[in-house]
Order: C-alpha cells, then sequence, then structure tokens
C-alpha cells in the first residue's frame, strides 16, 4: 500500500527513484479504491494443484483480488475432475467482453511442439491480442513467454539439447525495474522446459528490457517499458515438491530424466529438497500485482486498454 506523505514533500522524489510507492496527500483525499480483478487461463495439465501455487502468491498483499479463472477449449482435462471445470473455469467466449486489471497465463507441457502444432493455437492467439486492449498487465509463465514472444513480438523459441531443469542463481540487471522492488542483487528460481527465448533476441526489441538473467538458464525477467507485459521464464510460484514431483513422474514413466540442480541436498534425490526461492517468488508476485497492477489499472474499469500509464519510476 501507498505512503501518504505531505504535497511537495522534497523526499517524494528520492522514494519514487528508490521505488517507494507514495502519494501525496492532495492525490490521497480524491483516490478511488476498488477490488483488483485478475483473470487466470490456467493452461497446465493438473490445474487444481497450479491453482493453488498461484492463488498463495496473489493472496501475500494488503490489495484486495478477486479471482477469475478461464479454460482455453472444452476439451475434457485429463487430470482435473469435469465437475471442478463446470463449476469453476468460464470459456473466453464468456468473459471476451470484460475488462480485467491482471492477467496471468500459465505454462503448458509444450515446450517440444512448434506452436502451429499446438492444437489450441488459433484460440490462444486470438486471447493474446484481446489482452492488449482488455487487460492491464499480462504475466506470462513458463511456455506462455514463449508463445507470448512468438505471437506478439515475432521472437522464436530455441530448443534446448536436453531438458533444463533445477533451481538456478539469476544476476539482477535492472535494480531499479518496478518489478524488482526489494529483489537481492543474486537470487535463485526454478526452472523447468525444454527451449527458451534468446536473450540476444529479447536484447534487441526496443520495447523489452530484461530484468533479471541466468548463466545457465538465460534471461528469467523480462518485461515490456509500459509495464503491461511481465514474462517469467521460470517457475517462481512452484511449491518445494514440483520439481520432485515431475522428476518422480517421468521416472516412474520409464523416461529417464535428469535429476533436477541445485534442488536436492547433494544433488541426491534420495535427500531432502533445498528451498532457495520461495521469498522471491512471494515478492515477484507482489511487485507485479503493486506495480504493474494496482498503480497502472485506471479506476474505471472502461477506460482498461484505453488509457496507458507508465511505471512512475526512473528506470536505469
Amino acid at each position: 500500500m501507498p505512503i501518504k506523505i505531505p504535497d511537495a514533500l522534497p523526499a517524494s522524489m528520492i522514494l519514487k527513484k528508490e521505488n517507494i510507492f507514495c502519494i501525496e496527500s492532495s492525490e490521497a483525499e480524491i483516490q478511488d479504491i476498488r477490488e483488483l480483478r485478475i483473470l487466470i487461463l490456467n493452461l497446465m495439465p493438473k490445474k487444481i494443484e497450479t491453482e493453488i501455487h498461484l492463488l498463495r502468491m496473489l493472496s501475500n498483499t494488503p490489495l484486495q483480488v478477486q479471482i477469475e479463472l478461464m479454460r482455453i477449449d472444452d476439451r475434457p482435462s485429463k487430470n482435473t475432475p469435469n465437475d471442478h471445470m463446470l463449476s469453476f473455469y468460464k470459456s473466453f467466449d464468456d468473459i471476451a467482453h470484460k475488462k480485467y486489471d491482471g492477467m496471468i497465463i500459465t505454462g503448458a507441457p509444450l515446450g517440444q511442439l512448434p506452436f502451429d502444432q499446438v492444437h489450441f493455437w488459433p484460440q490462444l492467439a486470438r486471447i493474446l491480442d484481446w489482452t492488449e486492449h482488455h487487460v492491464t498487465s499480462t504475466m506470462f509463465l513458463c511456455w506462455a513467454v514463449q508463445a507470448a514472444m512468438y505471437h506478439l513480438y515475432d521472437i522464436d523459441k530455441k530448443l534446448l539439447p536436453e531438458k533444463l531443469t533445477g533451481v538456478y542463481p539469476h544476476k539482477l540487471v535492472r535494480p531499479h525495474s518496478p518489478i524488482a522492488r526489494g529483489f537481492d542483487d543474486f537470487f535463485q528460481a526454478p526452472h523447468s522446459r525444454y527451449a527458451e527465448v534468446p536473450a540476444e533476441s529479447v536484447a534487441a526489441h526496443s520495447d523489452l528490457e530484461i530484468i533479471a538473467e541466468s548463466q545457465t538458464a538465460g534471461a528469467d525477467l523480462v518485461a515490456h517499458r509500459s509495464g503491461k507485459h511481465l514474462f517469467v521464464t521460470g517457475h517462481s510460484e512452484y511449491e518445494p515438491d514440483s520439481l520432485k514431483n515431475e522428476y518422480l513422474r517421468d521416472k516412474a514413466a520409464g523416461l529417464s530424466p535428469k535429476i533436477p540442480e541445485h534442488y536436492f541436498l547433494d544433488d541426491d534425490p534420495e535427500q531432502p529438497v533445498l528451498v532457495t526461492w520461495k521469498s522471491h517468488g512471494a515478492l515477484l508476485f507482489a511487485n507485479w500485482l503493486n506495480y504493474y497492477v494496482y498503480q497502472l489499472t485506471p479506476f474505471d474499469e472502461d477506460a482498461i486498454g484505453r488509457v496507458r500509464q507508465t511505471p512512475d519510476i526512473e528506470v536505469v
């Protein structure tokens, strides 16, 4: 929540440059407050598990957030009860007339497929175009990063020689970015994917900024300069056992999976998991809700997509 300060207080300029969210008294007196409306397009197979991961992250702020869940199509889910889908998930046609302060599009186990072979690609492309005028800020996770980069920025993914799986150190390269408020210079984040968006291709796009990167995992956090898009190539929302469960699933399927790196004690899957990313993940989601959603979205929901603000923070 913002700090309310006297009008024209000299400290205000310094605070704003340091990413401190402050509001002058005269502005606070006329400020209206409403709940934030967040839409989640859940593409993961185990939808209930993913819901829990994301809702834990989104609940970690004083902001009041209303969540709506959306499915990509009406095909039956193999890993989620049909009554759950019917009770809690909406189709795109159900919500296409609405506007949202924020949206999250999850990853999907499709990293090795060309986009034109993804069965729901036309529907997803339509939704991506829709977000440009109906959502203030969209967060893309893992595979959704690759899909959005390809469709919105014409940046294609690159297949990796083997699956990238583990928890990797990342370096903060733009410490004054709004999304990086409170980050340490180095932090940990889990990754689980077969492809990446080349950092050099991202860096060549004038509207995009790499906020944090890893020597092993590449660009981890990328943001549009306006805050309307946030790309998270890893899984900062993962629970402690998420990578372990993926590893055991693939092993049971006879796939000879790689042991997730820097994840188990001594890299031994018989040893406990070392949880080193949860505080960073909570801060990442809190910053997104605060700086790219709450601060940028207009109070009048009808103005979403027509009134485009930019973060009132110097980015160097």
